[in-house]
């Protein structure tokens, strides 16, 4: 994503400048909202949670499946959260590597019992073209072979590239390409201590940049 200029001292994880004045789509109670509502979705399309494994996609992914592995515990009180929740970390999968050779390669942290059999969903913030999930689907391939394989996001804002489709959405936001979406949660961007509050928003790029790695 083009954050525009640089600013000094910033926290890497902390949210970019925007090119223009942001709007929010979300805020911190639509987003606890929308989080709620996948999880009861997941249960009642899954009939429970017993096979489930949600597998976060970084960087946002991950908190996001984490929040949810939370829901479903809540209205299942028998579920063990650790064995619900997982990391896959999609770097080496991804179709522009030759334009970003020097990306950080993350981790995958898969639960005890595996994938194997179970209902992995993939979780992830901002759905964009689609090539962020084929790069997951390829990762899951090489990790094991689940029962089916499910998509949650957080917003979908169109512009698909690939067949793909999630199978949960928080928001469909209808955007144009020159605009950029910015999810910010308060477990990744908070910035040198200071308190962050959940919020989806939405700006027009004066540079027409879309979001990070046009996911």
């Amino acid at each position: 994503m083009n954050a525009g200029a640089a600013v000094p001292k910033k926290s890497p994880t902390s949210p970019a400048p925007s090119d223009a004045t942001e709007t929010v789509v979300l805020g911190e109670a639509d987003v606890a909202r929308a989080l709620t509502r996948i999880a009861h979705e997941i249960l009642e399309r899954n009939k429970g949670a017993q096979d489930v494994v949600l597998l976060g996609i970084p960087t946002r992914g991950v908190p996001l499946a984490l929040r949810l592995a939370d829901r479903l515990a809540h209205v299942e009180p028998g579920l063990d959260v650790e064995s619900l929740v997982g990391e896959l970390d999609v770097t080496m999968y991804r179709d522009d590597l030759h334009k970003h050779p020097t990306r950080a390669i993350g981790t995958t942290t898969l639960p005890a019992s595996g994938i194997d059999g179970k209902v992995v969903v993939l979780v992830d913030d901002v759905l964009y073209s689609g090539r962020t999930i084929r790069a997951a689907l390829d990762a899951i391939n090489d990790l094991g072979r689940p029962r089916a394989v499910q998509l949650a996001t957080l917003v979908d804002r169109g512009h698909r590239e690939l067949p793909i489709r999630p199978d949960y959405v928080g928001k469909n936001l209808p955007t144009s390409a020159s605009e950029r979406v910015r999810v910010r949660l308060a477990e990744v961007d908070s910035a040198d201590g200071a308190p962050v509050t959940d919020a989806v928003t939405i700006s027009q790029s004066a540079s027409g940049a879309t979001t990070e790695a046009a996911r």
